[in-house]
């Protein structure tokens, strides 16, 4: 067993906060503040309020956790390249 496991759930994001962090709603009714990984801030992988979400919490802080994955929501197309505009 490793000296600290994490505890993943899942949420939906119910507020966009201030530094890049969110509240999120888990299945269980508790809210707790999130901010997203690494990964994601790298990719740019973007969350709006709604979005369902895997969280990852320390066992030692219950209160904060980090957003590990943003699912697909259905009908929405994927993001893609984004056309240039070339102004003179």
């Amino acid at each position: 067993m490793a000296k600290e496991e994490l505890i993943t759930m899942e949420g939906a994001i119910d507020e966009v906060l201030p530094d890049g962090r969110f509240g999120v709603t888990l299945d269980n009714e508790h809210r707790i503040i999130c901010y997203t990984a690494g990964k994601m801030r790298r990719y740019r992988i973007r969350s709006v309020v709604g979005d369902r979400v895997h969280v990852e919490m320390t066992p030692y802080d219950l209160s904060k956790g980090r957003i590990v994955f943003r699912e697909r929501t259905p009908g929405q197309a994927p993001a893609g390249a984004r056309k240039r505009v070339y102004r003179r």
